[in-house]
């Protein structure tokens, strides 16, 4: 399945959304923003699927605004940026809280909205040749739609010094801020460690995968309260009382192959 700037392969357990815009750099316009919401809002809800792999053509993953689109801003009003601005922040959300793993193959350069997108992946491999920067300073912008999920990867304090110098850094210090998992020297080994995760991914419950990620998310900063155990104790009765966690349990105590296999 195509549409105008995506290629959407989902006839596998793993599917993969690949930005097709390589002539500008994979950048975002309203038309990219309405596909990925509604494309990442529709591989969720798919029982068959194990995990989506977020990719791109092209030398550059994803340069962030598109120029034109950018042109097409200046001449806003508050209320139109306002309501552009929040399409855009849906986007994201529907990356960041998709049910399925979304794994980032980032096999070239990220800019601004692109740092986004990465930051809202759940795993993120990159290789070592690719630069990150959050320019949206150097054109008297911010970073605000993006920031959140950049400062729950890298954390406030690098956050404060990324956002506000504007800053390109390599792929090596975006794997120390804790933005990129895995760094891989070259397509073919980006391809390779994709695949290992992905297939560790499928080694493991659907359910419980979906409900791992669900609990990640879910734990972020909160304090542990008494309401917080008694809802983790809750979600382990749940699972432990579910199909697939007592198939799961079984299978390893029998030594036997678990179902989902």
């Amino acid at each position: 399945m195509t549409t105008p700037t995506l290629h959407i392969d989902a006839t596998g357990p793993v599917a993969r959304v690949t930005l097709n815009r390589p002539e500008v750099r994979n950048a975002f316009n309203d038309a990219v923003i309405a596909e990925l919401t509604a494309t990442f809002a529709e591989l969720g809800q798919r029982e068959h699927l194990r995990a989506i792999v977020l990719a791109a053509e092209g030398k550059a993953f994803c340069a962030g605004a598109d120029l034109n689109w950018m042109k097409a801003m200046a001449g806003y009003s508050w209320e139109e940026n306002r309501e552009d601005a929040q399409r855009l922040a849906d986007m994201l959300w529907s990356i960041y809280r998709c049910p399925l793993p979304v794994i980032a193959r980032v096999q070239g350069d990220v800019y601004a909205g692109g740092v986004g997108l990465v930051a809202c992946a759940d795993l993120v491999v990159s290789v070592a040749s690719a630069g990150y920067c959050l320019s949206e300073a150097k054109l008297g912008l911010l970073p605000a739609t993006i920031g959140p999920y950049v400062v729950k990867a890298i954390g406030e304090r690098q956050a404060r010094r990324y956002f506000t110098t504007a800053e390109r850094f390599d792929a090596a210090t975006a794997q120390r801020l804790g933005l990129v998992h895995e760094l891989v020297a070259d397509a073919e080994a980006l391809d390779a460690k994709v695949a290992e995760l992905a297939a560790a991914l499928c080694a493991n419950g659907p359910q419980a995968v979906r409900a791992c990620k669900r609990l990640a998310l879910d734990l972020g900063d909160r304090p542990i309260s008494d309401e917080l155990r008694a809802d983790t104790a809750r979600r382990i009765a749940d699972i432990r009382a579910s199909s697939e966690g007592k198939a799961g349990v079984q299978s390893f105590l029998h030594k036997t192959p678990a179902p989902w296999l």
